[in-house]
This record gives structure tokens, C-alpha cells and sequence, in this order.
């Protein structure tokens, strides 16, 4: 057996052993920040760099992705000295140690960036970066202020997006340097000048894109604290979309660019317009369903004042008055119309029933009863016995019992007896018996309804 044959050794071959380097390598080193200068710099058509970044004593091999170059703000060159911000990386296709950069700028940058991040980091840890001490901005500003150059690109901008949108607010410019070393204490003067004019309720702090150098006016530590203790509302807009500033993390809101600040401050005039004639024609219709339900409302009260006005419920009185008036002068001539016949009768019984009268016809009768008596006897019994049948007959025809049996029923007065056979005889208020084939009842006349004949009935 060779000693290449041996089971106890474990063989890389040149491709597991660059990948596994590059995990060691890759997985033990962080992010890390690295100074030097750049040599051997070369450009493909696919955009990524490839270049070398040397020191005195030693170079490394690098490499900076598209992706990443175009984010960087200034075009790299042999021999300029940079700070990159890299990972470690293994090529293993070659086997070769580089670096991979995520970010990269000139070495002088180094030193602002520094100060940059302290500031930032005392600025955060005393509070002025905590979002529940920004204020909100107006919906609809009544004036706002704008501090930047009166010459730049930003004023423009922020003019013609507004004029645009909101052409009815008004602008008030601040002006104010925006960049060099004079530039912090202009825009400090501004703001402060923005804050006691007291007419404005919101602040626009914003200037153009430039490189770090440019914005570094906006990074100064007093501007910073005057934004953050403004009364007014203020919105910082320095630069394009990837820059940022100190003012941008202490003001109220950060806008991208002062074109985007412009439209976060101004409602559209147009949607405002749409959304206006929406609630108008909603308030309209609310307003015309509130009227309808109120004219119902006083309609139905006014019914009810009607109803239960004095003047209505006298007339109301008065008139149920006349109807008992009218009922009692019909049962007082009924009652007195019923009580002269029985008067009439009891006259009459009363005659017929005095002595002498009585007497005297009983005389006259006693001399005729024997003859007539025996010749109506005869005659009575074949005269009786005829009509008993005639009558037998017609009873049977027109008897009320076999009338009664159909359905029919007999009206009677209950204090004489008599029959009713016309409306004539009844009044409201009547107390009448019913004789049904049955039984009897008992009733009230409610009302009196005369009967209307056709012609063809006469």
C-alpha cells in the first residue's frame, strides 16, 4: 500500500480548500472600516470596480459591485486616497484574498463622517431624535416659510411645486447661505428670524443635492437644537433621497428633496376641489333629509295642536252636547207620546168598564142572547168550522214559526207587546226584544237607517 492510499488521510482537493477558507475567512471577520490608497483601478463593461487599495508596507485586492459604485459620490481614480467600509472575501477561482466594499469615500471625508456620527449619537441619547417629541404638520397651512438660497435650485423647485398644488398659500423666503463655513450661522439667523415673525405655521429647512462637504452646514450642532426647540413645525429636505442630515433627524419631518417637501406641505388644490364638492353635495343631501324629517316633525305637531287646541276640544263638546240635546228631545216626546196612549186606553178600559154602561148593555143583550144565540150558534159552528179551515191553511202558509225557521225574526217593543214594522216607531237608544225561533234577545238601538228603493221596487 502507498502512502497515498493510506485511509487515514484526509485529501482536500484545491477546490474544497478555497471554499473552505472562504467560510473561515468570510464568517470570522465583521464589517469593517480599512484606509488606503487606490492602485491598479480597472472598469469593465459590466460597471463593477476592481482596483487595489495599498499602504506603505502591503496591498489587498478589491472589488465595489455596480450596485454599490452607484451609490458613491464621486467617480474613484488611481491614486486617490479613500476610506471604505468592507467585508472580507475569498475569490476561489483563484484563490485570492479580497476585499468586497460596501461603501467607499475620500479619506478626508473620514473625519466629517466621524463627527457626524458622535453628533448623531449625542443628539439621539439626549432625546432630540424621538419621534414623540416632533409635532404634527397642518393639513392646511395658512402660511409657510422656506429658509434657503434665493439662488438655488431648491427655491425653485419648491415654487413651482407648490404653485402647482396649492397656489392659494402664501410663501415666505428666508434667505439663508447653504453651504460654507458661514453657511451654519446663516441658517441659524433664518430660522430664528422664521420663529419670531410668528406668521408662518410651518418651516421648509432645504437646499439642492451636493456632495458631504456641501451639506455639511445642515450637521451643525446649535441649528440642530434650535429645530428641535422651534415652536413652529419645521420640515428638512437637504439633498436627494440618500443624503441625510443632522437637521433631518431632529426636525418634525424629512422629506427626500425639496420637490417632495413641497407636496408633503401642500394639499392638491385639485383633490381638495373633488373632495370639497363631495362634502357639499353630502351636506346638501343631508340637509334636505334633515328638512324633510323636520317638515314631517311639524307637520305631525302641528296635528297634534289641532287636535288638542281648547277651541277644538270646545267645539268638540259643544257638539256632543247638541247630539245628547237632540237624543233626550226624542226620548221625552217618545216617552211622552207612549205615555199619552196609555192614557188613551186607560180611558177607554175605564169607560168600558162603568157600571151603569156595563149594566145597561149586559139588559140589552140579556133580551137578544137566547134567539141569537141559538141561530149564531148554527150558524157560528158551519162559519167556524170554514174559516177553521181556511185558517188552518193560510197558518200554515204564512206562519211566523215556519217564517222563523227560515231565518227570520219578529221586532217588539218589551213594555207593549207591539210589533215593529217601521223605522218610524224606533229611536236611537230603544230598548227592543228580538224573537228569533229560538229564543229572545235583548238590544239597544245604536242608530236608525231609512231604506233607499230603486224605482223598478215601487
Amino acid at each position: 500500500m502507498t502512502a497515498t492510499d493510506s485511509p487515514s488521510r484526509d485529501i482536500y482537493s484545491i477546490s474544497r480548500l478555497n471554499t473552505e477558507v472562504r467560510a473561515v475567512l468570510e464568517g470570522s471577520f465583521p464589517l469593517l472600516w480599512v484606509e488606503g490608497e487606490i492602485s491598479n483601478l480597472a472598469v469593465p463593461r459590466s460597471g463593477h470596480l476592481y482596483f487595489s487599495l495599498k499602504d506603505p508596507h502591503a496591498q489587498v485586492r478589491c472589488a465595489l459591485f455596480r450596485g454599490k459604485r452607484q451609490l458613491l459620490r464621486f467617480e474613484p481614480a488611481n491614486g486617490d486616497r479613500v476610506l471604505a467600509r468592507v467585508r472580507i472575501g475569498f475569490y476561489e477561482p483563484r484563490g485570492e484574498f479580497q476585499l468586497i466594499v460596501e461603501h467607499m469615500e475620500p479619506a478626508g471625508a473620514g473625519d466629517a463622517q466621524r463627527a457626524f456620527d458622535a453628533l448623531k449619537r449625542k443628539l439621539d441619547a439626549e432625546g432630540l431624535f424621538d419621534t414623540g417629541r416632533k409635532r404634527p404638520l397642518p393639513a392646511y397651512p395658512h402660511r409657510i416659510g422656506v429658509i434657503t438660497s434665493p439662488s438655488g435650485a431648491a427655491i425653485r423647485d419648491v415654487l413651482h411645486v407648490l404653485a402647482r398644488r396649492a397656489p392659494q398659500i402664501p410663501i415666505t423666503l428666508f434667505p439663508a447661505q447653504v453651504q460654507g463655513k458661514d453657511a451654519p450661522a446663516d441658517l441659524l439667523a433664518a430660522l430664528q428670524t422664521a420663529i419670531a415673525r410668528g406668521d408662518c405655521d410651518v418651516l421648509l429647512l432645504t437646499r439642492g443635492g451636493g456632495s458631504v462637504e456641501d451639506l455639511a452646514a445642515f450637521n451643525d450642532e446649535a441649528l440642530a437644537r434650535a429645530i428641535a426647540a422651534s415652536p413652529v413645525p419645521v420640515v428638512s429636505a437637504v439633498g436627494h433621497e440618500i443624503d441625510f442630515s443632522i437637521a433631518d433627524f431632529v426636525a418634525d419631518r424629512r422629506a427626500p428633496t425639496p420637490s417632495a417637501a413641497a407636496e408633503l406641505l401642500s394639499p392638491d388644490s385639485d383633490a381638495l376641489a373633488t373632495a370639497v364638492g363631495g362634502l357639499r353635495r353630502r351636506l346638501l343631501v343631508l340637509m334636505r333629509r334633515r328638512l324633510g324629517q323636520h317638515a314631517q316633525q311639524l307637520a305631525q305637531l302641528d296635528a297634534r295642536l289641532q287636535r288638542t287646541a281648547p277651541g277644538n276640544r270646545v267645539l268638540q263638546q259643544q257638539q256632543r252636547i247638541d247630539g245628547l240635546d237632540l237624543r233626550l228631545q226624542r226620548a221625552m216626546a217618545m216617552r211622552i207620546e207612549r205615555e199619552r196612549r196609555r192614557l188613551a186606553g186607560s180611558t177607554r178600559q175605564l169607560q168600558l168598564l162603568s157600571p151603569g154602561v156595563r149594566l145597561a148593555a149586559l139588559r140589552q143583550r140579556l133580551t137578544r142572547l137566547p134567539q141569537r144565540l141559538r141561530l149564531a150558534t148554527v150558524s157560528t159552528l158551519h162559519q167556524r168550522r170554514f174559516q177553521l179551515d181556511a185558517l188552518a191553511r193560510q197558518l200554515n202558509a204564512v206562519s211566523p214559526l215556519a217564517t222563523m225557521q227560515r231565518g227570520y225574526s219578529i221586532v217588539r217593543e218589551p213594555a207593549t207587546g207591539r210589533v215593529v214594522a217601521s223605522i218610524e216607531q224606533v229611536a236611537v237608544g230603544a230598548r227592543l226584544e228580538v224573537l228569533l225561533r229560538d229564543g229572545t234577545l235583548d238590544v239597544e238601538t245604536q242608530a236608525v237607517t231609512e231604506s233607499r228603493h230603486d224605482a223598478g221596487d215601487d
